[in-house]
């Protein structure tokens, strides 16, 4: 179902004019009665005014759960708060998942942040103020600290206690962990064991203390990886001490897929495929550089071309088959370079790496070995030259071979030296192989000239 039909098959429109003609009980009760994805969905489609009587109309609280559901960029959320009072705001932040509120407040000046952190309970602002610090991309900076935890010489019984009043402000309660008199994870409990466990059994019996955790520096794409290899619904997160400070959970680990996977379509595009400004202005500025920069690699190309020039004169017929070999050994390359990245995504270890380049490599010569056969045939039948068809098949095919080795190689070089491979974009690989096509095409084309003239 697409944005649009979700969009239809709930009352926005209804909602919006009880919101207009200042309803307050009737919108109360038709915007609380939906799913929080779908008030987030009506809240950033309305203007300035219809927020502002949102929130004479909603409690802090209630709006906390929207702005939770809300998926917006974060520097754009944090422009509603400009809009509330400070202690409505400050009211918002109070009631959101800590990792939610900190993704926003990042980007609120320091003035407005230090009002907001004023007003809340001291516990929540040293959190939040410990959070802002984290480095972006980690697992402290995507963590929440809402989180159920027992200690270990507890009874199921007082567990499930501690669980019931926990689960108001826990993100999830299906997990909870257990630590011991320092705080040091040592198991974790799941809702299952908890309920079909004799209730005077202690928690040290029914744990499993082969528990998985991140530490809070750890890479979040790591994170991702692990969650999704051993289907976690969540994993905890410990500082150095192997003290639990939070918990991600598989919610936060799909928007993490979401935000690698664009950062990866748009290097390899080379351009910000999140892009949503309607500006055409705004949108040139921003894919004008990378385009320039190809430009004058691309130039580099025709003035190789040039160099040939007096082959060119004396073979014309050369210059009909530049684009055909240039385009095709580029369209290999981009294959290869995308086979690369993701190859690179996934963490494989080193002699993955290398059987990669190894595959590659088979894989550009009998894509080049049949693509030149076929060219050959086709030319020299079409231009009644065989010998000019030879030397079009045979630079294809080394066209092609070169171009997916690159596509396969760059991209782990640039990894090794600490780039993302993604910035090995299919524009760039498709310049290189252009030179590197036009150098071997006329090379080979050099050593029959005469065979080729002579026809």
């Amino acid at each position: 179902m697409g944005d649009r039909e979700k969009r239809d098959s709930y009352p926005k429109d209804q909602i919006v004019e009880l919101l207009n003609q200042q309803q307050a009980t009737k919108f109360r009760e038709q915007f609380l009665m939906l799913h929080v994805y779908e008030q987030a969905l009506i809240f950033v489609d309305l203007d300035e005014k219809q927020r502002a009587r949102a929130y004479r109309y909603l409690t802090p609280a209630e709006l906390a759960d929207t702005f939770n559901a809300i998926e917006e960029e974060p520097e754009d959320v944090a422009e509603y708060f400009k809009e509330m009072s400070t202690k409505y705001a400050a009211g918002v932040i109070s009631e959101m998942y800590t990792d939610n509120a900190v993704d926003i407040l990042a980007y609120v000046d320091s003035v407005s942040l230090n009002k907001y952190l004023r007003l809340l309970p001291r516990e929540d602002a040293a959190e939040i103020k410990e959070m802002l610090h984290y480095e972006d991309k980690t697992a402290g900076a995507i963590m929440a600290t809402e989180f159920v935890k027992i200690i270990v010489n507890q009874t199921a019984r007082s567990a499930l206690h501690v669980l019931k009043k926990a689960a108001v402000d826990a993100e999830t309660i299906y997990y909870s962990y257990v630590v011991d008199a320092d705080d040091k994870l040592i198991g974790v409990v799941t809702l299952r064991d908890l309920l079909i466990s004799d209730d005077d059994l202690l928690i040290e019996e029914i744990m499993n203390d082969q528990v998985m955790s991140v530490k809070v520096d750890d890479d979040q794409e790591d994170v991702a990886k692990t969650i999704r290899d051993y289907n976690f619904l969540a994993i905890p997160v410990t500082d150095y001490d192997e003290k639990m400070i939070g918990i991600i959970t598989v919610d936060d680990i799909i928007d993490v897929i979401d935000e690698e996977s664009a950062e990866d379509y748009s290097g390899l595009a080379g351009v910000d495929t999140e892009e949503s400004s309607n500006n055409p202005f705004k949108s040139a500025s921003k894919r004008l550089p990378w385009l320039v920069t190809l430009l004058f690699l691309g130039m580099s190309t025709a003035t190789l071309i040039s160099h040939y020039e007096q082959l060119v004169s004396e073979a014309s017929i050369l210059a009909v088959f530049i684009s055909s070999i240039t385009g095709t050994a580029g369209n290999a390359g981009t294959q290869s370079l995308a086979v690369a990245v993701r190859k690179l995504a996934s963490k494989d270890d080193e002699e993955g790496l290398v059987r990669t380049i190894i595959t590659e490599l088979l894989t550009g010569l009998i894509i080049g070995v049949t693509t030149g056969l076929t060219i050959f045939i086709i030319v020299g039948i079409w231009k009644n030259n065989f010998v000019l068809g030879f030397v079009i098949g045979l630079a294809m095919m080394c066209a092609i071979v070169v171009a997916n080795l690159a596509g396969s190689i760059i991209p782990m070089a640039m990894d090794k030296m600490g780039f993302d491979p993604a910035v090995a974009s299919g524009p760039f690989i498709s310049t290189l192989s252009d030179l590197t096509s036009v150098l071997i095409y006329f090379n080979i084309a050099s050593l029959f000239l005469s065979f080729i003239v002579g026809k």
